[in-house]
């Protein structure tokens, strides 16, 4: 696994950049033999260090991290152990989900679009795409998008649905409970 420590206004030792690197490879070649990649960022946070930790353990299934703590040490043990429980959490989870028959995603474009300026817009201007990124929509049941999603710490995911291969969402709502919107239900209500 590459795993890669970056800085920002902290000057990070050889020591604590060994601890991190053995603590995570450990930790993560524990639950995924084959991980891709993994990155530790190391910050001020006030008075107080901040650990955020990304791990890319494969196709489609990526987690983070992140803790606070008057030790940098303690900061990034802390973090550690989030994705840890996540992965103990998910464990058995994602061997199941490896072990059915896995479908090809979908393959999709993601695009990232600049946003509209304060000035006075015309009706027939088209938005301005800043990038255009290949993206991948993984045919999941609505509780393993809801796990990928955890695990990402990502803000929603977008999924083809393996029950009946609509394109479905679950996003993370302000109340902290999970939404799920399923077209296709709305789709089958109305017709009916």
């Amino acid at each position: 696994m590459d795993i890669s420590i970056q800085s920002k206004h902290v000057d990070v030792g050889d020591a604590l950049q060994s601890h991190a690197r053995d603590n995570l490879d450990h930790t993560v070649t524990k639950y995924f033999n084959r991980a891709l990649n993994a990155s530790v960022t190391f910050s001020k946070d006030g008075h107080a260090f901040r650990a955020d930790i990304s791990v890319h353990a494969g196709r489609g299934l990526s987690m983070q991290g992140s803790a606070t703590n008057d030790d940098a040490y303690a900061a990034f043990d802390l973090s550690l152990e989030r994705i840890a429980k996540q992965l103990r959490r998910y464990k058995r989870r994602l061997n199941d989900h490896h072990k059915g028959t896995q479908e090809e995603p979908l393959v999709a474009q993601q695009f990232v679009i600049a946003p509209e300026q304060e000035d006075e817009i015309s009706e027939d201007a088209q938005p301005v795409i800043i990038a255009e990124i290949p993206h991948e929509i993984s045919s999941l049941s609505v509780s393993e998008a809801v796990m990928r999603m955890d695990l990402a710490d990502a803000p929603l995911m977008v999924f083809c649905n393996s029950a009946h291969g609509g394109i479905n969402v679950v996003y993370r709502r302000s109340d902290g409970n999970i939404g799920w919107i399923d077209p296709s239900e709305a789709l089958q209500n109305k017709a009916s």
